[in-house]
This record gives structure tokens, sequence and C-alpha cells, in this order.
């Protein structure tokens, strides 16, 4: 190129782009490599860095360190120039470098075969199987070491996490939890944390669910919530572990309480008495009702021979033909379904069906006081060999609304339940919160209330009918709604504690 068109070359660069030139040649790249970037000559490029280097020689003072005719403020720009090159410049070579990476890397996928998931799966099961077999420990292991030696370097929280992971997504819950465990302690050493806390606290918690470790399903999932109270899985998951404890718990009570291995304490079984009861009744003053007290707050009150043996042939004998399947109720829509925890057959009978029928619920409203125009039918029910009725309420709660929505009498305020047979063995009745279980004798009865006179719900009143181990149990059941009760059953002045209501 003509020097003339060189020097005009060199005149159009502007600062910036001398600077630039300057500090990509001081980076150590090409000429032509520069003269890419800049997008003009090799000679233009040349020139540029030439004057520079001239004027750094022929104009420099000794010892001074920059050109006699550079100001101060002309250095620092031009310095400055020259170092935001020199990023700009290294962080293009990166780029450049890290995309010729990929692209050999992508080569290298079509010739090299890098491990798969089902490898990696294959990795972990085998690690757990010889733990298993050589009876490793976890946090030895984690450190890299067998039996004392040492092979390895140790995992940090995330490699422990990851393994439990894969061990989850195996339904090996038990390594599962080792694994999880030894992260969570190891993020607690850790300064740079590998993995969130969070994520493993989940994984311990779904985990010790699925060994049937409830309680410690729950403690984990309150500690996760502590960390993340919004967390929507957690939530959910709190109300099912809470729920299904509580019906384990139930359970259990129900069983120690028809065994005979749980009862009241000596000093609620020693404020117990039995009584003949009126209730203001002329007749019942000739007669009165002999009266035995299962339990004082709530009452629970057993009335023995209050159905006679005719009164009982004529309500089974009744009852056969319009036998079906036992049902409850669906809260959500107000119907009847089947469930597999109420085994039985049932039948509705209409007190105008017979004498004995209205018979037996006029006593019922001499028994307990109330009127009986809000009563519901007779429901009578027969459990055989195994039959049961799992822990429940027989009223609706606060969010049931649709319950009795056909009955439109409002909530059931009592329950009155009558005994039509001896039962040799299993059958009671059992509230599980007040360890009482009342035993089947026939011709008599076991009244409650399952409302406060405040109109809510007792939690107390929740019970269960236990399994029949030898024979057959016929019971028939009178509820008591709450419409016209206020006179015969008014309210308090004060509202029962909260924990007593649901």
């Amino acid at each position: 190129m003509p020097r003339v068109r060189q020097h005009q070359h060199f005149v159009q660069l502007s600062d910036f782009e001398r600077g630039r030139i300057i500090g990509m040649r001081e980076a150590g790249l090409l000429l032509r490599e520069i003269a890419r970037r800049v997008n003009r000559n090799v000679s233009t490029v040349l020139r540029c860095w030439s004057k520079w280097y001239e004027e750094g020689v022929q104009h420099r003072c000794r010892g001074s360190g920059r050109p006699r005719r550079t100001t101060d403020h002309e250095e620092r720009r031009l310095r400055l120039l020259a170092t935001r090159d020199r990023f700009s410049t290294t962080r293009s070579i990166a780029n450049d470098w890290m995309r010729e990476f990929i692209a050999d890397f992508d080569k290298l996928k079509s010739s090299l075969k890098f491990p798969s998931n089902e490898d990696l799966n294959g990795a972990a099961m085998g690690l757990t199987r010889l733990q298993h077999i050589y009876k490793l420990d976890t946090s030895s292991l984690a450190n890299g070491e067998i039996n004392g030696v040492k092979y390895a370097t140790e995992l940090t929280a995330g490699d422990c996490f990851e393994l439990g992971r894969l061990l989850y997504n195996n339904a090996d819950y038990y390594h599962t939890q080792l694994w999880m465990t030894e992260a969570d302690e190891r993020l607690k050493r850790e300064v740079n944390q590998t993995v969130e806390r969070s994520e493993i606290l989940e994984y311990l918690a779904f985990s010790a669910f699925k060994l049937g470790d409830l309680v410690l399903a729950l403690d984990l999932t309150n500690k996760l919530l502590e960390l993340i109270p919004t967390h929507k899985k957690a939530l959910g998951n709190k109300v099912y572990y809470e729920d299904k404890i509580a019906k384990i718990i139930r359970h259990s009570i129900k069983e120690e309480m028809e065994q005979g291995e749980i009862r009241p304490s000596d000093e609620i079984l020693a404020e117990l008495k039995c009584r003949y009861m009126h209730n203001g009744n002329p007749f019942l003053k000739i007669a009165p009702f002999k009266v035995e007290e299962a339990y004082l707050d709530p009452q629970i009150l057993i009335f023995h021979d209050v159905m006679a043996d005719h009164e009982i042939a004529t309500i089974k004998a009744l009852a056969r033909p319009h036998f079906q399947r036992a049902t409850v109720q669906n809260f959500t829509t107000g119907t009847s379904k089947t469930a597999n925890y109420r085994i039985s057959k049932t039948a509705w009978l209409i007190k105008t069906i017979h004498e004995h029928i209205k018979d037996v619920v006029q006593r019922v409203g001499d028994m307990t006081g109330l009127t009986m125009k809000s009563a519901e039918d007779l429901q009578v029910v027969n459990y055989g060999i195994g039959g049961h009725y799992e822990p429940h309420y027989d009223f609706a709660k606060k969010e049931e609304t649709n319950s009795f929505k056909s009955f439109a009498f409002g909530n059931r305020i009592a329950t009155v339940l009558f005994y039509m047979s001896d039962v040799a063995q299993g059958g009671a009745t059992a509230f599980v919160n007040l360890k009482v279980a009342v035993r089947p004798k026939k011709g008599s009865a076991v009244f409650w209330y399952n409302l406060h006179s405040s109109g809510e719900g007792d939690s107390r009143t929740l019970h269960a009918a236990c399994p029949i181990l030898t024979g057959s149990k016929w019971v028939c059941s009178e509820w008591i709604h709450e419409d016209d009760q206020e006179f015969r059953r008014p309210c308090d002045l004060e509202r029962p504690p909260p924990e007593y209501t649901t």
C-alpha cells in the first residue's frame, strides 16, 4: 500500500481504536488477528503499533516511565484505553476458546460413550449393596475410607444428596435416609454450601414416611416449614401426617380398650355412680330408669333394661327384609356411600310401621328429656364376625356444610344406642378420647350428647364400634337433632374450651 494511503488510514484511527490495537498487541495477539478484530489493514495496525513503540523509545526520559511529549491526562487516557481493551481481548479469547471446546466436545460425543443414567443408577445401587453386605459406615464412605483405609477424596454435601436422590428414585428409602442424613451433617460444616437444606429435609421426610415412621416424617416436615413457611407440598404433608398419626393413636387406644388394657383413671372411676332417674315424669317416678354413669364430662349414661325381648324380636323381624350394606355420609355432596371402615348391614324403620317402634321412640324421649319431633327414623344395624365401624363423630363438623341437608332439623344433638343382643367377644362401643368402653348387653342403651350446649361439636365424643370376635351384634340407633330443643337444653353462659370443639 502506498505510504500516503497508509498515513491516511492511520490518521483515521480513533483514540479508542489505537488503544485497542496497542492493548491486543501487548496481550500477544498477532498483527493479522488484530487487523481482523478491528476491521483494518495489517499495514495500518503495524503503523499504529510502530508509532506507539517509537514514541516510547525516542521520547522517554531515562527513569521517567513516560514519554516527554505526553501530558499526565493523555497518559492516563491511553492507559485506560489499553487496560479496557486488554479485558475485552481476554474475554474474546475466552469466548473463542469456549466455542472451540464445545465444537470439539460435540465431535467427541459422536465417537466416545459417556455414562448414562442407567450407569449412574447401577453405580449407586452397587455402592449401597457393598455398604449393606460389609456393614460399611456411611460417614466413612463419604470420607473416602473403607475399613480405615483412605482411597479417595471426600464427598461434599451435594454429592451425598445426589446419591440419596438416586436411591430415593430407586425406592431404596432406607439408604436414602442414611445418605440424606450424611448430606445434612456435612452441609452444617460447609462454608460454600453445595445444596439447599430444604431439599435434603424434603427427601428425608418423605423417605421416613415411606418407611412408616410418621412421627419422624412430621418432625422433619415441621423443620422444613421453619425454613420455608409457604412450602405448599410440606403444608399438605403436615396435615396428612398429623391425621394419620391421630388415627393410629385412636386405633391403638381402641384395641387396648377392647382388650381391657386401658381404662379411665381411678380418680374418674371413683366419682361414677348408679342411680334411678325419672326426669320429673310422673309415670317414671313409679317405674324409674336404672342408670349407670360411664363418664361425667361429657356425660355418658348407660340405661339398663330399657328394651323388652318382644320389642327386640319385632325390630329384628321388621329390619331383616330391608337390610343393605351400611353407608356413611359424603360430607362434600351430602349423599351416602359405602366405606371399608364401616362393615355392617343396616335398615331404617319409621315409627309408624309398628306399635313397638313407636313405644321405643317415645321411651327415648323419656330417657333424654328431649323432644322427638326432630328425631331421625330408627336405624337398625347388624354386625357379623369382623364387623366394625372406625372412630367417627355422629354430628357434622363445621366444614361439613352439606351434611343432613335433606333433613332440615339442624345437627345431631344426641345419640341413643340400644343393644339388642349380647356379644360373646368384641363389639364394644369405644370412646377413644375418653378411654371408655361400653360393652353390649341385651336390652340396655347408651346415651350421650354430641354437641355442646352452644351448638358446637364435642370432640370428646369420638367413638368406634370394635370388631366382633365371636357371635353377632344387633343395635339400633336413634339420632335426635337440635331443632326445638332450645328450652329443653338451653345454652350455657360460657363457651366450651376450644380444644373440646370441632
